[in-house]
């Protein structure tokens, strides 16, 4: 299907985000990472296609995630970390990054509410001001003044504060501005991106020391190295990223819920063009310089790359299966029973099996989405029991 047009104040906005990349490009020198273009196309203030104000969640948006679909997926989130909660007691902290349009925090903290869980504070890292505001407004209007008054909202880590609670992140690492490799002659090289006219052009740059360590470390892990001309993403500082978000995490679980593939079907040699691509009002936008500041850009997981810095951050490994042996495994069948019996009509009925369909179908999300959990000092093992996946890491 073609993609809707543009309207003059969406081509607008565009233009200028496009004006500021090339000025970034010029000051650099003629070329910037591909990294860093991801970061100014989603990221640039009041004008990055997540700091900029059109809607991009659900069915008016770009993309649909499971919290907008419903909140059984919440519910199941919360169903499997209240054991942790529980666990680390009186002053434990419930750490979101990326609370999107607020749907997950509304309705897992109803949840964790009922279930005697809530903690004394729910931590929403945000550091979209816009998205921020949305958030605000949404479960001002939705939750009851005791429960969304221990709702705060940070645009960095805990930083130096000791803490210990949970850790959320739903469809968070796919959106990290990640760098692009090459192959050229066996040796790494890196995706950059120079001006082309009122574009932008993929030129290929010197990879630094990390990024070569990075795949080098990858393709011994594979046994074999990249074929000549294999082009693909890499997060090298995904490490940092964990510790970074952790801050002084002294005991808990992390729970990460993502699309992406165990590292042998990620690098596999049938996919030498990697994972990257873009969404534009449910189209995926093979162009990921087309519409800047107007589609999200996006690339899958690594999720064996998440298993090894978790663990490198200090906790154990928990499990890691599909979302939707995760989503079975913490009570989705009672939780639907539960919403059903309170459903008015045959309709709501109808549209919450529709909802439990697209959680779990193979076909929808149930298996290109998966789930990872990290753990210390606290109970988390119990939530991936059902469709372990970990040997396939």
């Amino acid at each position: 299907m073609p993609l809707p047009p543009l309207d003059p104040a969406a081509q607008a906005h565009s233009d200028r985000l496009r004006q500021l990349i090339h000025a970034v490009i010029a000051d650099a020198g003629g070329a910037i990472p591909f990294s860093r273009f991801m970061e100014l196309a989603l990221y640039a203030p009041g004008l990055g296609y997540y700091s900029a104000g059109s809607t991009k969640f659900g069915r008016a948006g770009d993309f649909v995630t499971a919290p907008e679909l419903g909140s059984l997926f919440a519910e199941c989130v919360a169903e499997a970390l209240a054991p942790p909660l529980r666990t680390v007691g009186e002053g434990a902290v419930f750490l979101e990054i990326g609370g999107g349009s607020g749907a997950f925090a509304e309705a897992a903290i109803l949840h964790l509410d009922a279930l005697g869980a809530m903690p004394a504070r729910y931590a929403i890292l945000e550091p979209s001001a816009d998205l921020r505001e949305r958030q605000r407004e949404r479960l001002r209007e939705r939750l009851p003044e005791a429960l969304n008054a221990r709702v705060e909202w940070l645009d960095r880590p805990l930083g130096e504060e000791e803490w210990s609670g949970v850790l959320f992140a739903n469809e968070v690492i796919d959106a990290l501005p990640t760098p692009r490799f090459v192959i050229r002659g066996g040796e790494v090289r890196e995706e950059g991106v120079a001006s082309a006219g009122d574009g932008f052009r993929v030129v290929e740059v010197p990879a630094d020391a990390l990024m070569e360590a990075a795949v080098r470390h990858v393709e011994r892990d594979l046994g074999v190295p990249f074929a000549d001309g294999y082009r693909s993403e890499l997060l090298p500082q995904l490490p940092y990223w964990i510790q970074a978000v952790m801050g002084r995490m002294q005991s808990g679980a992390m729970l990460f819920i993502d699309y992406g593939h165990p590292r042998r079907e990620y690098y596999a040699p049938t996919r030498d063009r990697g994972t990257l691509r873009a969404f534009h009002r449910h189209h995926v936008v093979d162009d990921v310089f087309a519409r800047v500041g107007l589609q999200d850009i996006t690339a899958s997981v690594d999720f064996t790359a998440l298993a090894e810095a978790g663990t490198g951050a200090g906790f154990e490994f928990a499990g890691y299966n599909s979302q939707a042996a995760f989503l079975i495994g913490n009570g989705l069948q009672q939780r639907l029973e539960a919403q059903e019996a309170r459903a008015s009509n045959d309709t709501a009925r109808f549209a919450l099996r529709r909802q439990v369909q697209q959680l779990t179908l193979p076909s929808a999300m149930g298996e290109r989405f998966q789930a990872m959990g990290f753990e210390r000092g606290v109970p988390f093992e119990a939530a991936f029991l059902g469709g372990d996946l970990s040997f396939r890491l």
